[in-house]
């Protein structure tokens, strides 16, 4: 089904949940300002009034008060160091439209089929094992009509921001994340379901670092 992990540097969710305990207490201060204009476009494309979405990897919280208030979310990750940092950030910013969080492999999503109204999943891909599995969960979880919302790192095709991209990628299990990571992945993906179409792909700043995309689960 598409682009498999195998053309990927390897990692393993045991990497990821000893990587993010180590950024858990310095998450915020690294990566906030870098990643804020992403999350802040992953959470107006799938905020759902009156809806509930899911919001995948959704690490110490960051984009959780970004969310129109109307929108009811669940947020899982499999780091709960980070999610224990996202109860804090919900109790401290009252949010109560945060109506559950959860530890939890997005490989293997414990929901029922077509049970949100979209699910969000900011720069998560280029941190699990098998993103078309991953792909595959946020699909069937979604409602027939709703959207799967993407905000990810984008491998370069050449130069020296891909020779950058390929000496980190040697240390991904370290990283905890993967440096390179083309979008033929999402690409294939795509094309390989039949009921899959993608709604829009747009660079976000700062720099074109990170690219959102917009799935429709179509009816």
């Amino acid at each position: 089904m598409g682009s498999r992990p195998e053309a990927l540097a390897p990692i393993e969710n045991a990497h990821v949940e000893a990587a993010y305990a180590r950024w858990a207490p310095v998450y915020d201060f690294t990566f906030e300002l870098v990643m804020r204009q992403g999350r802040r476009a992953a959470a107006a494309a799938a905020s759902r009034p009156g809806g509930t979405v899911l919001d995948v990897g959704v690490g110490t919280g960051l984009e959780l008060p970004m969310f129109d208030k109307a929108t009811r979310l669940v947020g899982v990750d499999l780091s709960e160091p980070m999610l224990r940092r996202a109860a804090t950030r919900i109790r401290r910013d009252k949010l109560g439209n945060v109506h559950g969080l959860a530890v939890m492999d997005a490989m293997r999503l414990a929901f029922p089929d077509a049970y949100f109204d979209a699910a969000v999943a900011p720069y998560v891909l280029t941190v699990v094992p098998d993103p078309a599995a991953t792909l595959d969960e946020l699909m069937r979880v979604v409602k027939p009509g709703g959207e799967i919302v993407l905000v990810n790192h984008v491998g370069a095709e050449g130069g020296p921001v891909a020779a950058v991209e390929a000496w980190l990628g040697r240390r991904s299990a370290s990283l905890g994340w993967r440096p390179q990571f083309p979008w033929g992945i999402i690409a294939d993906w795509i094309a390989a379901q039949g009921n899959a179409r993608l709604l829009e792909r747009r660079t976000i700043a700062p720099l074109g670092l990170f690219t959102l995309a917009r799935i429709l689960r179509a009816a």
